[in-house]
C-alpha cells in the first residue's frame, strides 16, 4: 500500500468548488507522479463512471475512481474540503475525497488493497481520523493503515488498509465476504441475539448477499461493508457475496439453501442469479446497501414474514431474463428512497425498451415494402391467398404485411413490460391483456401506458396479501395472473377506456392539424429533447411520440413528417462530435479522436448514443451546442416537409424519405451549428494546467501519449 499513495498525493485544503474540478486537482497530482499518462484521456474514464452512477456516499464521501488505460499503477489520492463538494450523495455535499485510479488490467492483490480501502471507509473513526489530522503526511500514513502518532500514543480506528477487515471470510479475490466470524453461518456474531433477529428454532434470521458495482472497486465492497455491520446491530446474520473486478468467490450453496432471504444490491448483472430462486429478494442498487442497509435488512425480513419469495428462475426484478444473471434494461423499479417520479420513469423506460426492436423491425420492414410495391402496397391481398415468386408486388405485400404484424405488438409489448418493471414476471401477463385491450378500444398508446401502470400496480397490491403457505406455489402461475387480469380487463374495458380513446384521438387530430409555424416550433422543441440526453429518457420520450404517430397502417402526413424531424435531429449529436474532432483534432484528447472515428458510422446510423463519450467528458459544452444543433435540424426538416415512413435507420432509408434533398441539407446545418460551437466553447477553456501544449514548432501533446487506447468505462 505504500506505493499507491503517498504525502504528494493528498490535499487537505482542496479548493475545487465542483466534482469535476476535484477529480482534476487530484489527478493532477497523479500526473506529476508518473501515474496517469494522459490528463484528459483519464478525466474522461472518471467522468464516464461518474455518469453510470453518482459516487457520492452519505456521510460526506465523493469516491470518484474508474479503470483506465492511462494509469500506470494503482493509485490513491486524498482531498479535504472545507466548504464541502456536491458528488450526488442524498445527505449533501463530500468534504472527503478519494480519486481511485486503477489500470484496465489491474492484478488482484492491488485490487484487493483498493476494495479494503473501500471497507474502511465505513469505519465512523477512520473517517473522524482523516477529517482532523493536520499534515499530509500523516493522512497518507492514515491510509495506509500506519500511525502517525509515537509509538506510545495508539491512534484508534484504524485498520491496514492492505489487510481484510475483521469479520470478514472473503479471501484475497474479493470475493464472499460474511459477519460470521466462523466457518458456517451457525457461528455469526449475531446467534445468541434472539429476539426480533431469530428465524426458525431460535436461530438468527439469516440472509446472503451480493454486492457489485459497475467498476467492481469500492461500492461493492463498501456496501458489502455496510450491510455486515448493519446485520451485526440488527442481530441478524449476514454473508455477502462481493463480485467485483478481481473476480468473486461463490457462496456456499448450503449457505444459500439456509438463508431465510436474498439481499442483491448491484449496478450490474447478478452472475448467476439463479442459485437465489425462490427467497425472498430485496432487489436494488449498490448505493442503496451503502446508505440503508438497515431498511433493506428489515424490507426482506418483512417479505419472509409475508412469504414473498421469487419465482424460480430468476431472483428479484430481472429474473424472468434467464439464468445468466441477466437483468432488464432498468433492472429494478428503483432503489429504496427514491420519489416517486424518479420510479415512474424507470417503470416507462423499461416498457419503451422493450418496444423499440418492435418499432424498428417492423417500420422499416413497412418502409421497404413501399420502395418496392409504392404506398398502394398497403391495399394489397394477404399474401397468403395471393403471392407469386417471380413479383415484386408480391414481396413488397410479403415485407408490409410482416411488419405490419410486428407493429401489432407495439402497445402489449410496452404495457407488458412496463408493468413487469414494477412487479417482474407476475406483472407480464395482465400487461399484455391490457395492452391488447387498449388496441381493441382504440386508446392506442395512451392506453398502453395506463395499462401498463395500472396491471403493475394490481400485482405489486395482489403480492403484499399475506396468503396461506398451502397456496403460494400457485400464485405466479394461477392465482396472480387470473386475479390481475380481470381487474385489468374491467378497468379497461368498463372504467377508463373510453376517456382515454378520446385523448388519443383528440391527440391524433391536433398532431393532423399543425401547419406553418406551430409545425415548426414542434421540429424544433422535438429536437432539443432529442439531443438533450442522447438516448436516455428525454430522447425517448420524442422517439416514442413519433413512432406511436407512424404505428399504424395508413399514418397522416404530419406524422411521418414528425418521424422524419425526430430521425434528423438524433444524427446530429455523433455526426457533429465526429466534423469537430476531424476539423480541430487538438482540442480533443487521443481517446476522443478515436471515438470520433466511429461517430461517423454511428451518426449516419441514427445512433444518437455515439456522442456519449464526449458529452460524458465536456457535459457542459457538449450538450448544449448539441441541442441547438437537433433544435435547428427539427425545425428546418419540419419546414421542408420532409417525412419518413421508417422509424429507424439513418441515411440508409434516404430512399424512402420524401423530399430528401432537403432532409439533407437540415441535418448538414445542425451538424455545422453544433460543431462550430463546440469548437468555439472547447476553443475558451483555460489550458490544462501542468501539461504541455503543443505549438507549432512541435513538442509534446499531452493528450495523444503513445500507446493511447480507447478508454475503460469500468
Amino acid at each position: 500500500m505504500s506505493d499507491m499513495i503517498s504525502a504528494d498525493l493528498v490535499d487537505l485544503d482542496l479548493s475545487a468548488e465542483t466534482k469535476e474540478a476535484a477529480a482534476r486537482a487530484l489527478a493532477e497530482r497523479m500526473v506529476a507522479r508518473g501515474r496517469v499518462t494522459d490528463l484528459e484521456g483519464f478525466l474522461a474514464d472518471v467522468a464516464a463512471r461518474e455518469a453510470q452512477m453518482p459516487t457520492g456516499l452519505d456521510g460526506g464521501i465523493g469516491i470518484p475512481h474508474c479503470r483506465s488505460e492511462h494509469v500506470t499503477e494503482p493509485t490513491l489520492a486524498f482531498g479535504r474540503s472545507a466548504a464541502g463538494i456536491d458528488f450526488g450523495a442524498a445527505d449533501g455535499p463530500a468534504d472527503l475525497v478519494f480519486l481511485i485510479a486503477a489500470p484496465a488490467g489491474a492484478d488482484d492483490a492491488h485490487l484487493t488493497i483498493l476494495s479494503a480501502l473501500a471497507r474502511q471507509l465505513m469505519n465512523a473513526e477512520f473517517t473522524a481520523a482523516l477529517r482532523s489530522v493536520g499534515d499530509a503526511a500523516d493522512a497518507a500514513a492514515l491510509i495506509r493503515g500506519e500511525d502517525p502518532a509515537p509509538a506510545d500514543e495508539p491512534r484508534a480506528g484504524a485498520e491496514p488498509v492492505g489487510e481484510p477487515t475483521g469479520g470478514t471470510t472473503g479471501d484475497a479475490t474479493g470475493g464472499t465476504a460474511g459477519v460470521a466470524a466462523g466457518d458456517g453461518p451457525g457461528d455469526s456474531a449475531g446467534e445468541d441475539s434472539g429476539g426480533e433477529g431469530a428465524g426458525e428454532s431460535g436461530r438468527p434470521f439469516r440472509i446472503v448477499a451480493v454486492t457489485s458495482c459497475p467498476t467492481g472497486i469500492a461500492h461493492t465492497y463498501m456496501a458489502a461493508e455496510s450491510l455486515e455491520n448493519a446485520g451485526r446491530e440488527a442481530g441478524v446474520e449476514v454473508v455477502v457475496e462481493t463480485q467485483g473486478s478481481a473476480g468473486f468467490t461463490r457462496l456456499d450453496p448450503a449457505v444459500i439453501a439456509a438463508a431465510d432471504g436474498v439481499i442483491l444490491a448491484h449496478d450490474v448483472a447478478v452472475r448467476e442469479k439463479d442459485r437465489f430462486a425462490g427467497k425472498p429478494t430485496v432487489d436494488t442498487g449498490v448505493k442503496a446497501a451503502v446508505n440503508r442497509p438497515g431498511e433493506l435488512i428489515g424490507e426482506v425480513r418483512s417479505k419472509a414474514a409475508r412469504g414473498e419469495v421469487t419465482a424460480a428462475g430468476g431472483a428479484g426484478a430481472g429474473g424472468a431474463a434467464g439464468g445468466d444473471g441477466a437483468t432488464t434494461p432498468v433492472g429494478r423499479g428503483g432503489e429504496s428512497g427514491e420519489g416517486y417520479g424518479t420510479r415512474l420513469r424507470t417503470w416507462l423506460m423499461s416498457g419503451v425498451s422493450y418496444m423499440v426492436p418492435f418499432v424498428a423491425a417492423g417500420g422499416l420492414l413497412i418502409a421497404l415494402g413501399f420502395a418496392i410495391g409504392g404506398y398502394e402496397i398497403n391495399k394489397a391481398p394477404s399474401v397468403m391467398d395471393h403471392f407469386v415468386w417471380t413479383q415484386a408486388d408480391s414481396w413488397a405485400a410479403l415485407l408490409y404485411q410482416i411488419g405490419g404484424v410486428s407493429f401489432a405488438f407495439l402497445v402489449p409489448v410496452l404495457a407488458g413490460y412496463i408493468a413487469y418493471g414494477m412487479a417482474d414476471r407476475p406483472g407480464l401477463v395482465p400487461g399484455f391483456v391490457g395492452g391488447s385491450i387498449a388496441l381493441t378500444i382504440d386508446a392506442g398508446f395512451l392506453g398502453g401506458l395506463a395499462a401498463g401502470l395500472i396491471s403493475g400496480a394490481v400485482v405489486l397490491a395482489i403480492q403484499r396479501v399475506r396468503i396461506p403457505a398451502a397456496l403460494r406455489g400457485i400464485m405466479p402461475v394461477v392465482v396472480i395472473p387470473l386475479i390481475s387480469s380481470a381487474v385489468v380487463g374491467f378497468l379497461m374495458f368498463v372504467v377508463i377506456g373510453k376517456p382515454i380513446a378520446s385523448a388519443q384521438e383528440a391527440m391524433t387530430d391536433w398532431l393532423n392539424g399543425l401547419s406553418g409555424a406551430n409545425a415548426v416550433l414542434l421540429g424544433a422543441l422535438l429536437g432539443l429533447m432529442m439531443c438533450f440526453d442522447l438516448g436516455g429518457p428525454v430522447n425517448k420520450v420524442a422517439y416514442t411520440f413519433a413512432t406511436a404517430g407512424i404505428a399504424v397502417s395508413d399514418p397522416s402526413d404530419s406524422a411521418m413528417k414528425i418521424m422524419a424531424a425526430v430521425m434528423a435531429a438524433g444524427m446530429v449529436p455523433p455526426l457533429a462530435m465526429a466534423l469537430a474532432t476531424t476539423v480541430r483534432a487538438r482540442l480533443f484528447n487521443a481517446a476522443e479522436r478515436e471515438n470520433g472515428k466511429a461517430a461517423w458510422v454511428l451518426g449516419a446510423s441514427f445512433i444518437s448514443e455515439g456522442a456519449i463519450p464526449f458529452a460524458a467528458a465536456d457535459p457542459l459544452r457538449v450538450i448544449p451546442s448539441s441541442m441547438v444543433g437537433g433544435a435547428v435540424t427539427g425545425a428546418l426538416s419540419m419546414a421542408f416537409g420532409a417525412t419518413l415512413r421508417a422509424p429507424h435507420g439513418g441515411v440508409f432509408v434516404v430512399p424512402l424519405i420524401g423530399n430528401p434533398l432537403p432532409y439533407l441539407v437540415a441535418v448538414a446545418a445542425g451538424v455545422c451549428v453544433t460543431t462550430a460551437l463546440v469548437i468555439v466553447l472547447k476553443g475558451l477553456r483555460r489550458p490544462v494546467p501542468g501539461a504541455t501544449a503543443q505549438g507549432p514548432g512541435g513538442g509534446t501533446d499531452p493528450s495523444a501519449p503513445s500507446g493511447a487506447k480507447q478508454p475503460v468505462a469500468a
